[in-house]
């Protein structure tokens, strides 16, 4: 069984290299603010156990009075790091608090009443607290997403937590022999080597929890366009095909606008692309004031949109589209000077039977209303509606036609 000195010089050079590993976390994603505290926590970690390390060089008890509470501030910290990664607002007043009655703890039955279990029991409380706390964080999914990272941390803030729980009550009870973790016997080192573990597969959570974010956040920007910062098409094929597969099972209808930019390519020859550019963001920011929280704008390509409407029937996908018309109408009416209208053309389809799980077929309804719009005069929308079948629906042919009632406005 290796020594305790050995066994805390390792931990030592663990949370070394733990900090060094979360410092250059921090330093290459700048806006991954819990790696600020997780590397302060590993840093402060090495600095308390050194602290600590010095009760062997000298017989006053002082070393493990500022190691200790060192050690209670780096598990702080960490705690807070989980807290800032899930959005929480942070505050130092919970880290004051725990750290300040640790100490005050663990000088009084230093000073006051020499008392090593209750030494004991007073830090492994101040240990105990910070990750009891973030337990919740870790294991509930607070962001909707499921996180290995943050289960295993959860789970080994449990086994962390119970084995200060079982230290505790082991000096209070004044079972297992002499409960001073400096003291070299079989009990004291497993123990150290299982907080040793333990602490490395904490932090090992802590950076699968960061790889999951960094990887859902870069998955996110392949869903966005660059221009607008509004879905593109990608994002839109898998919208569609999601709500596609929900109407299916529920039979719950929704709708489709595509919208095409009326006259963009004069303004791109006339203006410049610059110009188009600032047109499209334009729209873009009209279009979304227009809209309901939960439908979802993305730009499919050039001056073309898409809109879907979820749990929405055609009549209030037409709705919607005279809202984003009258947005328009509005706007150019106020354009002065250099300003440049923007005019556009919507067409809107509503989700069928027929559709089933094809995204494809409730695009191309729309864009055949989108060209009935174009076709009559545009700066207008038209909605498809689905002739009724000639035969028996069980035998009706899944393709779809523009319907001579086709409204425009």
């Amino acid at each position: 069984m290796l020594s305790i000195p050995t066994l805390w010089t390792v931990f030592i050079v663990n949370f070394l290299a733990l900090g060094l590993i979360w410092a250059y976390v921090m330093r290459s994603y700048p806006n991954l603010a819990a790696a600020r505290f997780w590397t302060g926590s590993a840093f402060a970690a090495a600095a308390g156990a050194a602290i600590a390390m010095l009760r062997f060089a000298e017989q006053s008890l002082l070393p493990l009075l500022a190691g200790g509470t060192v050690l209670i501030f780096a598990s702080c910290l960490a705690a807070m790091g989980i807290k800032r990664f899930y959005g929480q607002s942070v505050t130092w007043r919970g880290t004051a608090l725990i750290t300040g009655l640790s100490f005050a703890g663990l000088s009084f039955f230093i000073v006051g009443y020499d008392s090593m279990p209750m030494r004991i029991f007073v830090y492994s409380l101040g240990q105990s607290v910070p990750l009891a706390l973030t337990l919740k964080l870790l294991l509930s999914r607070p962001d909707g997403r499921k996180n290995p990272g943050a289960r295993l941390a959860g789970i080994v803030a449990i086994f962390i937590i119970a084995i200060y729980a079982v230290r505790a009550a082991g000096g209070l009870l004044h079972i297992g022999g002499d409960p001073a973790i400096f003291r070299s016997n079989p009990i004291q080192s497993v123990m150290v080597l299982m907080l040793l573990f333990l602490s490395m597969a904490w932090n090992f959570g802590f950076l699968l929890m960061a790889i999951d974010r960094l990887r859902n956040e870069v998955a996110d920007l392949a869903l966005l366009d660059d221009l607008t910062g509004v879905g593109n098409r990608r994002h839109l094929l898998q919208r569609l095909t999601e709500e596609c597969a929900k109407s299916e099972r529920s039979g719950e209808v929704f709708a489709l606008l595509v919208i095409d930019l009326d006259g963009f390519k004069a303004i791109n020859d006339t203006h410049g692309h610059a110009a188009g550019d600032a047109c499209l963001r334009h729209f873009t920011l009209m279009a979304q004031t227009r809209l309901r929280p939960g439908d979802m704008l993305a730009r499919t390509g050039g001056d073309e949109f898409c809109i879907v409407l979820p749990a929405s029937t055609l009549r209030e996908g037409a709705m919607i589209a005279r809202r984003v018309l009258d947005a328009c109408r509005d706007d150019a009416e106020t354009c002065v000077g250099a300003d440049v209208p923007i005019a556009a053309s919507i067409g809107v389809a509503q989700w069928t039977r027929e559709i089933g799980q094809f995204p494809d077929r409730l695009i191309a309804a729309a864009d055949h209303a989108l060209y009935v719009a174009k076709n009559g005069g545009k700066n207008r929308h038209a909605v498809y509606e689905p002739a009724p079948p000639l035969v028996p629906e069980h035998q009706a042919m899944p393709d779809l036609t523009l319907s001579k009632h086709a409204q425009a406005c």
